[in-house]
């Protein structure tokens, strides 16, 4: 048994691992074992501590500014209480969000605290009168006492319905603070790793645990990390590949700036596992605090130790690089992802060989994302048969997804496998924003899949949403009410991956600039109606699905591949909508402008003249206090008039 193993055996306690790690930690560390007891110490129970969630969509909802007037609040008042900045993982609908714990009692969540509510919200905690206008509700453990008559934060809607297990962690603490992640267990898993498991048997417990790849198409982790380690190749790589590019999809940036640590806690175990001694992060360009959290977080990790050359004195070294991608969206696929690294134009390449076995400087290189590698610390700590007790025969554990659109709450949320989509939007979501009618989800980003409101009783689960011609895809589910056009989606939708494809393969190319020419077509009025251009625009129509089959079966990466995925998946549910706009020059949704047909009725209209004066290509005309008229010809359809109009004088035809 090695010096590690057999100190970690020797007793489980929390200053163990404290002083262990702190023994390792580089000429730049100041603090001491008591130093970083005494900090949980005070935070658990000693002095009231104030938490501002604080993520990228946090600060956009203000959260920098409910800081700042809380840390005033402090100053102004001299009282006596820890501040930081918190990992709220949940609605981004109830962003600022501040939680509160006095000490010995559970923790307090409160919702959209903005400066102006700061100073009336403390005066009533710290007196112990909890106003409950904006009380979330209260959450602890065992070793704080409970707020009679409170409700809990897990009976919330948004809460009851998630297993929140990598969702759990990050919102008592301030994520990047790798002592206070230590104190609350962080780590410990590493260390137990190193010196209690070859790498076999760690890669032998992730394949026995179930886990898959949380995204693309769900392969086992472990018997991909199995790939790795047989290969001769004394050089090996790991990337974490942390670029999501989806519009809607957040997840990553998420769960990295509640949980840094974790993140790098499972790289390592999952690096030990393959036989990797060099991992790379790769991330999206503009992400600007992500990068900044994982920059603190990687440096923290170095200078305690747990980074670097022969960790813990296992005999095992890693060394971490942040690597920002160029900003090409190509670049999520993993041989653009590659080439990227090696300092090429980022893309795709043909496979076989796979990176597994043929990757990064022609090295076996293991590419797992951000939520897989996530799991692989809870797996090691928990075991496999913990992981595996949930979720599906197929499809184990939990998933994370970021619910947007037209989602009443929106925000990150974590199921377990198997759970209906249905009840995602129903109970979790609460459901259409407005009580609109519910039509679609989009799952998997704009390069996934749309289920009809009839289909989604489907469980989340890899190989049922592949029957139904879906996918996991990369986290994003988007919630589409009754009055969205999906014919102008689907246009959208194009236009964005014909702007995003690199260009390589004809099919790619040529096909997504010919389905966004003819769809532009479709959803618009063609300044001159003829019979030639009504014989060009079918034929048009007609080459659609022709495109796309062709698109999927030659294109070169995902992209291309997954490019008409949206347009297919509207084909096939949602035709009549479709042949509306070819055949009857009509959107039921009224969102196609170039389909709209604005007319003003005389017994309504008053000639306020509101409404020609805000035209933008003077299509109203008509006489000050007599009714006013539209030039069909001249209207573009875009709306302005009948959004103007203070007397319903104006609709669509």
């Amino acid at each position: 048994m090695s010096r590690l193993a057999y100190k970690y055996n020797e007793g489980d306690n929390r200053s163990f691992l404290i002083e262990e790690v702190l023994a390792n930690r580089s000429d730049t560390v100041s603090s001491d074992v008591q130093t970083v007891l005494d900090k949980i110490s005070r935070i658990n129970s000693d002095i009231p501590v104030i938490s501002v969630s604080f993520n990228s969509g946090s600060i956009i909802s203000g959260a920098g500014k409910t800081y700042e007037a809380v840390m005033q609040y402090l100053l102004d008042y001299d009282v006596q209480a820890g501040i930081m900045k918190g990992g709220w993982s949940g609605a981004t609908n109830f962003d600022p969000v501040v939680t509160i714990r006095l000490p010995g009692k559970n923790n307090l969540f409160f919702r959209n605290i903005y400066p102006e509510k700061v100073e009336s919200l403390l005066n009533g905690v710290l007196h112990y009168e909890i106003p409950t206008d904006d009380f979330l509700g209260q959450e602890g453990t065992n070793k704080f006492r409970e707020w009679p008559g409170l409700s809990y934060l897990s009976d919330h809607p948004f809460m009851k319905f998630q297993k929140r297990w990598l969702l759990n962690e990050g919102e008592s603490y301030e994520p990047a603070d790798i002592e206070l992640y230590i104190a609350n267990g962080g780590y410990k898993t590493l260390v137990k790793t190193l010196g209690s498991y070859t790498i076999e048997e760690v890669c032998d417990i992730i394949e026995k645990s179930g886990l898959r790849g949380r995204s693309g198409s769900g392969f086992p982790t472990g018997r991909k990390w199995k790939y790795a380690l047989a290969s001769d190749s004394e050089i090996k790589y790991l990337v974490c590949n942390a670029r999501e590019s989806d519009p809607g999809a957040f997840t990553d940036k998420m769960l990295i700036e509640g949980q840094p640590h974790k993140l790098l806690e499972g790289i390592a175990i999952a690096s030990y596992a393959m036989g990797a001694s060099k991992a790379f992060i790769y991330i999206q360009n503009g992400a600007d605090y992500t990068i900044s959290v994982l920059k603190e977080s990687i440096k923290q990790a170095y200078d305690y130790g747990l980074l670097g050359y022969n960790i813990f004195d296992s005999g095992f070294g890693l060394d971490i690089e942040l690597r920002i991608d160029p900003g090409a969206f190509v670049c999520g696929e993993e041989t653009a992802l590659i080439g990227s690294l090696e300092g090429r134009r980022g893309m795709p390449q043909v496979k076989p060989p796979f990176p597994s076995s043929s990757g990064l400087n022609n090295c076996p290189t293991v590419i797992n994302n951000v939520e897989t590698l996530m799991n692989v610390p809870l797996i090691m700590k928990n075991g496999p048969e913990w992981f595996s007790a949930a979720g599906t025969p197929g499809s184990k554990g939990t998933k994370v997804f970021y619910l947007s659109g037209k989602s009443a709450l929106k925000g990150i949320i974590e199921v377990e496998m198997g759970t209906s989509l249905r009840s995602v939007i129903e109970y979790t979501g609460e459901g259409v924003a407005g009580g609109k009618g519910l039509k679609a989800l989009l799952i998997g980003g704009m390069s996934g899949y749309l289920l009809p409101e009839r289909k989604l009783d489907i469980a989340i689960d890899y190989e049922e949403l592949k029957k139904a011609g879906a996918g996991m895809g990369s986290g994003g589910l988007v919630v589409i009410d009754e009055n969205t056009c999906l014919i102008d989606l689907s246009r959208y939708q194009m236009e964005y991956m014909q702007n995003q494809s690199c260009g390589k393969c004809i099919p790619c190319r040529e096909g997504t600039s010919r389905m966004f020419e003819i769809l532009s077509g479709v959803v618009k009025k063609p300044p001159v109606e003829s019979s030639m251009t009504t014989l060009e625009r079918f034929k048009g129509v007609m080459q659609l699905e022709n495109i796309a089959s062709v698109m999927k079966e030659t294109s070169l990466c995902g992209l291309g591949q997954n490019a008409p995925n949206f347009f297919l998946s509207v084909l096939a549910d949602f035709r009549d909508e479709l042949e509306e706009h070819i055949f009857d020059r009509r959107c039921r949704a009224n969102r196609c402008h170039g389909l709209r047909t604005f007319v003003i009725d005389v017994d309504k209209c008053t000639g306020c003249t509101l409404c020609a004066d805000k035209c933008p290509v003077n299509a109203i005309y008509g006489t000050r206090l007599q009714p006013f008229f539209i030039v069909e010809e001249k209207c573009t359809g875009c709306g302005i008039c009948y959004d103007v109009c203070k007397f319903d004088a104006v609709s669509v035809k």
